[in-house]
């Protein structure tokens, strides 16, 4: 055991409070019970220099001690100068004595613990560019009527001066009109900014919220409150994005990487928020290069000249403004009525000319779909349900699907001339799959687009992708381009259809596996092409979350899971049923009923033979006996193989 704390160390621990916890009327601990805890804390801490300024001894190098604590947890530029000018006047010896006194030391300057930041920040109550209520940000920043985002901010960077990166996510939003909230918390537990900022009356007042501090909610790189996330955000009810910068790798390095993100950046800036529900995981900025190397992630080929050194960060132009106009369609999504709201469904089709269309793992898509369509009636979207579940597949399958040599009914057609004018990577395209409209999903003059259309909901078959044979080509091949259909199907969805959201109809498609970085996808990379700012929600099977994961990290999708059928044994049918009786009656006959087991083992070959458990020839003869054990074994095992 420690011995009891003596002197100065005594005094301290006497000083130290410790309030009692709120509690909440479900027990748990309240928002505000936090809050005030770490407001007890920075109190405490403000108070103990000026305590410890009249105890002599030991007691002054611990007032030095919280003295640099207030400096460095209050780090801007100002208070870090005058932290090495209190340690270098306080502790310099030898040669270096004669430093002290030089400069003169400024107290520290408090900077508020929970409260927001702007760039353009001028209210009379604000330091520097943060304040701490809503009402000092700029009036313009306060008035758009597209609805409000609320920003979660790393408050170190905005002390240290250090915000470029958020300025522009910022900008971005503010010039789709949006209302922009920017809080920040001190430390790593967002939740004191949420309950100070993004509430009114009690209620949420923002539309979406988005951390842009690259750690979970509650938490940081090496800790995760997944449950206190999920408290707070079922509380909020808003589309929750958690996006990132690149910290440990320049934004250069960044885009010009196949890989794209750092392992370790995967890990803390996009798994560990995705425990607490996040989505949409996208860079936004990052550190630009010393060497003022061009970024080659989108076409503004930015780099940074300004600067001097490694450690400053900046905005990712196109990236920030992708992000916005992605927050942009899920504040309209939100804000809409749901009568008016335009959703496309994608089944898929692989393998193609197979009878394929409209499957996906463990899923029955078309019962399913008709499901959801009639679910979506009931709550008030706008539809046209089929019959039943035989007319959705009818009207889409077949349709017009033979006047066209189709493979499914073809909704519309994208001419050649308008895929030529409107496709913005068709170079790419043509130089993998030639002059459009290409070959696939065409009639030589014009692109099918595949599908039926039920009022607001359209439901599309997901095209081709080309290299049906060997599908692994899609991620391995360099240079790799999604056929003309393929793109101008994505395309239709997001601009003529109108899409107000995009539902992928079971696991899964080829839109996720198509070329581009590993995660950290940038404008250079085709999932992130083809969906553009379109809300993407994935029906994925439960037991398939590696591929799921995929799907969140590269095609921006929020997943909806989906269990698997329970196990059952397969059972037998048809010729097998009739197989198994052969055998029975074999295995029933007496030993010296030879004649009748010879004809009946000649049966049992040609049955199997047909259903390619056996060879027709040569007969099995005098190996009969052996012959049919074995398969009745291989009919048992076939029978109580266990399916979902």
């Amino acid at each position: 055991m420690a011995a009891p704390a003596t002197g100065a160390m005594a005094f301290l621990k006497r000083l130290r409070n410790k309030p009692e916890a709120k509690k909440s009327d479900d027990g748990r601990e309240a928002t505000g019970a936090r809050a005030t805890a770490g407001a007890q804390q920075m109190k405490m801490l403000r108070r103990l220099p000026k305590i410890l300024r009249f105890i002599p001894g030991t007691a002054q190098d611990v007032r030095a001690y919280f003295l640099t604590l207030q400096y460095w947890l209050a780090g801007s530029q100002e208070n870090i100068a005058n932290m090495v000018h209190f340690l270098v006047d306080r502790y310099a010896q030898g040669t270096r004595k004669n430093l002290r006194g030089i400069a003169k030391t400024h107290e520290p300057v408090e900077y508020p613990e929970i409260g927001v930041y702007h760039p353009k920040m001028a209210h009379a109550s604000a330091v520097g560019k943060m304040a701490r209520e809503v009402a000092a940000l700029p009036t313009f920043a306060t008035t758009g009527k597209r609805g409000t985002v609320g920003l979660l901010l790393m408050r170190s960077y905005v002390l240290a001066g250090n915000a470029d990166h958020y300025n522009g996510v910022i900008t971005a939003l503010e010039a789709r009109g949006l209302r922009v909230i920017p809080a920040f918390a001190t430390g790593l537990d967002q939740r004191p900014a949420i309950d100070a900022f993004f509430y009114e009356g009690g209620r949420p007042s923002i539309d979406a919220l988005v951390s842009l501090t690259g750690f979970s909610l509650v938490g940081g790189p090496a800790y995760n409150d997944a449950k206190a996330a999920e408290d707070i955000l079922a509380k909020l009810d808003v589309p929750y994005l958690a996006v990132h910068p690149v910290e440990f790798q320049t934004l250069d390095q960044w885009g010009g990487s196949q890989r794209g993100l750092l392992p370790v950046e995967s890990t803390i800036m996009v798994a560990i928020p995705e425990l607490d529900g996040a989505t949409g995981s996208m860079v936004f900025g990052g550190r630009g290069s010393a060497q003022h190397i061009a970024c080659t992630g989108c076409a503004h080929a930015c780099k940074f000249e300004n600067i001097s050194g490694s450690h400053d960060m900046h905005t990712c132009i196109e990236r920030a403004d992708t992000l916005a106009a992605r927050v942009g369609k899920l504040v309209d999504l939100r804000r809409s009525q749901r009568a008016d709201r335009k959703v496309a469904a994608v089944v898929f089709n692989f393998p193609p000319n197979a009878g394929a269309t409209g499957t996906a793992a463990f899923l029955s898509v078309f019962e399913s779909l008709f499901n959801v369509m009639k679910a979506m009636q009931r709550e008030g979207y706008t539809i046209e349900v089929p019959a039943n579940v035989d007319d959705l597949r009818e009207r889409i399958i077949t349709g017009n699907a033979a006047r066209f040599g189709a493979m499914a009914n073809v909704h519309t057609r994208i001419s050649a001339d308008d895929h030529v004018r409107r496709e913005k990577h068709l170079k790419e395209i043509e130089a993998q799959w030639g002059p459009a409209p290409g070959k696939q999903q065409s009639d030589g003059s014009s692109i099918f687009v595949l599908g039926e259309r039920f009022g607001n909901v359209f439901v599309g078959i997901q095209p081709a992708f080309g290299y049906e044979g060997d599908p692994m080509r899609l991620l391995f091949e360099k240079g790799f381009a999604p056929t003309h259909a393929f793109s101008a199907f994505y395309r239709w969805l997001r601009e003529d259809f109108g899409a107000n959201a995009v539902l992928h109809f079971g696991t899964h498609g080829a839109l996720e596996f198509m070329p581009g970085k590993q995660s950290g996808m940038s404008a250079t990379c085709w999932p992130d092409r083809l969906i553009g700012d379109l809300p993407n929600l994935y029906l994925y099977a439960s037991n398939n979350p590696s591929e799921g994961t995929i799907a969140k990290r590269r095609a921006a999708a929020t997943l909806i899971s989906y269990l698997t059928p329970p196990v059952a044994q397969a059972g037998l049918y048809k010729g097998l049923v009739d197989l198994k009786d052969m055998l029975e009656r074999y295995r029933g006959l007496e030993p010296e009923a030879q004649a009748e087991r010879d004809e009946l083992s000649v049966m049992i070959q040609a049955q199997a033979a047909e259903l390619d458990l056996a060879v027709a020839d040569p007969l099995w003869g005098t190996d009969s006996e052996a012959r049919v054990a074995k398969l009745n074994d291989d009919v048992l095992e076939v029978e109580y193989t266990l399916i979902p």
